[in-house]
Order: structure tokens, then C-alpha cells, then sequence
């Protein structure tokens, strides 16, 4: 499980390394060719738009997996494990009923939009619809499975907040920043 886990998270990693190089070079490109060629790339901006979207969306999955959306918990921090669990059921099971919300209007989306396609791009636009199908399945999926980790006791105790706080993620990763210079070099600047 963790290593199709692994490989789906590097594939997603990867989908959105590539959509934001993508769009880079074409905005780019139709900039350049704007500005010194007086033409452009027709399709340009609205295939960079589409790509936004869908990078936006699946950003969305890998920062719900990876804990790095933004939250409270000032008071969840303060309860006991027992509660914990409570409050982390409630906030999954919002959760997940959102994204069936998602999921209902996307697909409704979706089949209204299944024989439209895009101006420039002649792209059918439920490709670009079907993304809030792709991350409410997605993202449900995740929820289910962290449902079924407190439901029979495969959680551990810090997964119990379902927020990472920034000095969190530093400490994580403090091996990196030092073999890098990084805090290295602040700390002589301050010193």
C-alpha cells in the first residue's frame, strides 16, 4: 500500500512539476512574441488557464496528503487523545461531505459541458469540469482511509492534528537546510 501510495504521489508531483513548466513557457513565449514580434500564440492563455486550474486542483490533493493546509489548532493541540479523535472524525466527515458537494456539481458540470469545447483550444471543457471529479474522489479516498485509521486505532498520536505548522516542517527538514548552508549562514548574519 505505502508504495502505490509513493508512486501515485510522485506521479502527482510530477503532473504538476510539468503543468507549471507548461505554463511558464507559454506565457513566456506569447510574452516574447508579443513584445518583439507583434503576434502570439493563439491558444496561449487560455491552455495556461486550463492548466492553472488543474495544477490548483491537484495541488489541493497533495497538500491534504502531505497535512500543509492552512488550520487552527490552538484548542485541538490542548485536548486529550480521546478527543482528538473526535474532533479529527467531525473536521474528516466535513470534510468529505464538501467534496461530495464538489462531486455533485462537478459531474453535474461536466456532462453539461461534455460536447463544449474551448475557443482557442478546440479542448472539450469537461476535461477541465472533470478536475473537481478527479480531486473530491481523490481527496474522499484520503478521507476514508484516515477514517478507517482512527476508527481502528492505526493512527498515531501526532496525526491526530490535522494541520503542520511551518516550524514543524523546518525541523523535518533541518538535515537538508544545514548540509545546504542555509541556517548556516543566518546564523553568522545574526551573530
Amino acid at each position: 500500500m505505502s508504495k502505490i501510495s509513493r508512486l501515485l504521489e510522485n506521479t502527482l508531483n510530477i503532473v504538476m512539476a510539468a503543468a507549471l513548466a507548461i505554463m511558464v513557457v507559454l506565457v513566456f513565449g506569447n510574452v516574447v512574441l508579443r513584445y518583439f514580434f507583434n503576434s502570439g500564440i493563439t491558444w496561449s492563455e487560455e491552455m495556461s488557464r486550463y492548466l492553472f486550474i488543474w495544477l490548483t486542483f491537484l495541488g489541493a490533493i497533495g497538500a491534504y496528503k502531505n497535512k500543509e493546509h492552512l488550520g487552527v489548532d490552538m484548542v485541538i493541540k490542548r485536548l486529550p487523545n480521546k478527543m482528538k479523535k473526535v474532533v479529527l472524525v467531525i473536521s474528516d466527515l466535513m470534510i468529505l461531505f464538501v467534496l461530495l458537494l464538489v462531486l455533485d456539481g462537478s459531474w453535474k458540470m461536466t456532462l453539461i459541458n461534455i460536447d463544449s469545447t474551448a475557443p482557442a483550444t478546440g479542448m472539450p471543457l469537461a476535461l477541465v469540469y472533470g478536475t473537481g471529479i478527479l480531486v473530491s474522489v481523490s481527496m474522499g479516498l484520503l478521507i476514508i482511509n484516515n477514517l478507517y485509521r482512527i476508527f481502528f486505532n492505526k493512527i498515531k498520536d501526532e496525526e491526530l492534528v490535522s494541520i503542520s505548522e511551518s516550524e514543524e516542517l523546518i525541523s523535518l527538514h533541518v538535515d537538508e537546510f544545514i548540509t545546504e548552508g542555509i541556517i548556516e549562514g543566518k546564523e553568522e548574519k545574526q551573530g
